[in-house]
């Protein structure tokens, strides 16, 4: 049977998983790996580029294995990342420079660069990025500070595109990353010079711009050797995590929105048209399809809320769960479902409303608790975050449908948190639309793996590989009447939010978040 590698390279990990050529994962590896703060240099986060891939040829390596694949029988491997990350190269194809998306330290370029009149307008609206994860401060910073290596670049690659190259050997960016670099216009989805000329910049800094799914070659001599791949597997281009995630899950057509609900709950709309926000409260990318865009919205830490609350505040809950075999955060759902609607009065502040221009989050937060504590307390806690995450969500969506004319009939929830009956009907709820969740469980890797496909000739796209490959596991209905329940809550999380901002833009309290320069 033929069989598809997809890499993905995240902010805390690198995985290698093999899928069958009907899109079913057969093998996974994994390494956790951490990215390296300059010394000196405050809120870097350099990416060490030799000793990372010795961790991609490991899990490579290892997951061809545990799935027990011939090297000849890997058609093709493609690869996803993180976005924003940057690995800079020389005339000679030799890494200089990476850094992770992590990568703060050029608050000083950021703040500058949005300082000056029109700048940051001109390259939103060009591209669709505020400078906020934006490479040109970064590269700014380089020229700067470490201008002999600047000198030295040739060719900026995102974290994705730089597996495929260490692969292949083949220099190449793709729109879904590259997008996300700002230096890419959204309405060609190719390099724009006037995204780096406006910011202090040389040209000439991005290679070739080709679409996921494009072959670049086959597996180098050199790499075969590493990894133990076939130089008859080929490398086809992939994308970004979260664009991917979308490809994966069959989201591609205009008006389907996406929620990825993890650690980080990313918020996707797909747009027909390279739209962007008048108030740049909402980043937009072009998306793993050719001809399709999207405008993303991320509330940040909704659960990591959630884990936090459990070892923090539900020592009862969590023996009892272990008394009975159950997940603690089974036991702390089902209390919450017997508590009404609007959280017993509970206001919680945990993720704020996506605003690019200015990202910053209030101070993670409850208001109004009662002073008579006790289980039934700590379920009105718990209830109100799976709230927050659901009102920030609508917020996002309302957002997103008011400035691009789209309108999402149906929600698809994906991602751990999508797990959770109780957790999905307060969505469902609250958005006052149903939602579809998938059975699958990697959807990144699996976009990945659609674009292989496509490179390998056994479909004609990704997109028909992705529609072909996912499964849905069911849909949940708003229940009547729950919507307009949730009215009243949602205008005084909204009126506590703005006060909680207030505080937190006054100094008064410490935003939970908050972007490089601002």
């Amino acid at each position: 049977m033929s069989h598809l590698l997809a890499i993905d390279a995240g902010t805390g990990s690198v995985r290698a998983l093999v899928f069958d050529a009907a899109g079913s994962p057969r093998a996974t590896a994994s390494r956790p790996w951490e990215h390296d703060p300059e010394p000196g240099v405050p809120a870097s986060m350099g990416f060490a580029v030799e000793r990372n891939w010795a961790l991609v040829v490991e899990v490579v390596r290892e997951a061809l294995a545990a799935a027990g694949v011939a090297p000849d029988d890997v058609l093709a491997v493609s690869a996803t990342s993180m976005r924003e990350g940057l690995v800079v190269l020389d005339r000679d194809g030799r890494e200089v420079w990476a850094c992770a998306n992590v990568d703060a330290r050029a608050g000083a370029e950021v703040a500058e660069l949005a300082a000056t009149e029109g700048v940051e307008e001109f390259v939103y609206h060009r591209s669709g990025q505020t400078f906020a994860l934006a490479a040109q401060p970064r590269l700014l910073w380089l020229a700067r500070h470490r201008p002999e290596l600047y000198e030295r670049a040739a060719t900026v690659l995102m974290l994705s595109e730089w597996v495929l190259y260490r692969l292949s050997s083949v220099c190449a960016m793709e729109p879904s990353n590259g997008s996300t670099s700002g230096m890419l216009a959204l309405a060609t989805r190719d390099a724009d010079d006037e995204l780096a000329t406006i910011c202090g910049l040389r040209t000439g800094l991005l290679p070739q711009v080709v679409e996921p799914g494009t072959v670049l070659g086959q597996v180098s001599a050199e790499a075969a050797r590493e990894t133990g791949l076939s130089t008859r597997t080929r490398v086809v281009v992939g994308g970004g995590d979260a664009q991917l995630a979308a490809l994966g899950l069959g989201m591609t057509e205009p008006g389907q929105a996406l929620v990825v609900a993890g650690t980080f709950w990313q918020q996707m709309v797909n747009l027909a048209e390279p739209v962007t926000d008048p108030q740049m409260r909402v980043r937009v990318n072009a998306a793993a399809v050719p001809g399709l865009w999207q405008a993303e919205a991320i509330a940040f830490h909704a659960g990591t809320a959630i884990r936090w609350f459990r070892d923090t505040f539900a020592g009862p809950e969590v023996a009892a769960a272990h008394a009975d075999g159950r997940d603690p955060l089974d036991v702390l759902a089902d209390a919450a479902a017997r508590i009404p609607i609007g959280s017993d009065g509970v206001i919680p502040i945990f993720s704020d409303v996506m605003n690019y221009r200015s990202w910053k989050h209030a101070a993670p937060s409850f208001l109004n608790l009662p002073l008579d504590g006790g289980a039934r307390l700590r379920a009105a806690m718990f209830r109100s975050l799976l709230e927050n995450a659901a009102i920030v969500a609508r917020a996002n969506l309302e957002m997103v449908e008011d400035f691009s004319g789209a309108r999402a009939h149906q929600v698809v929830l994906a991602g751990g948190s999508a797990k959770s009956p109780v957790w999905t009907q307060i969505v469902a709820d609250v958005l006052g639309r149903p939602l579809r969740v998938p059975s699958v469980t990697e959807a990144t890797a699996q976009g990945a793996a659609a674009c292989g496909a496509s490179g390998a000739g056994l479909f004609s796209s990704p997109s028909e590989a992705g529609a072909s490959w996912v499964r849905w596991d069911r849909e949940v209905e708003p229940v009547t009447g729950n919507h307009e329940a949730y009215a009243p809550v949602v205008e005084r999380w909204s009126l506590a939010y703005a006060a909680q901002r207030e505080l937190m833009t006054a100094g008064v309290t410490t935003p939970m978040w908050q972007a490089p320069g601002t």
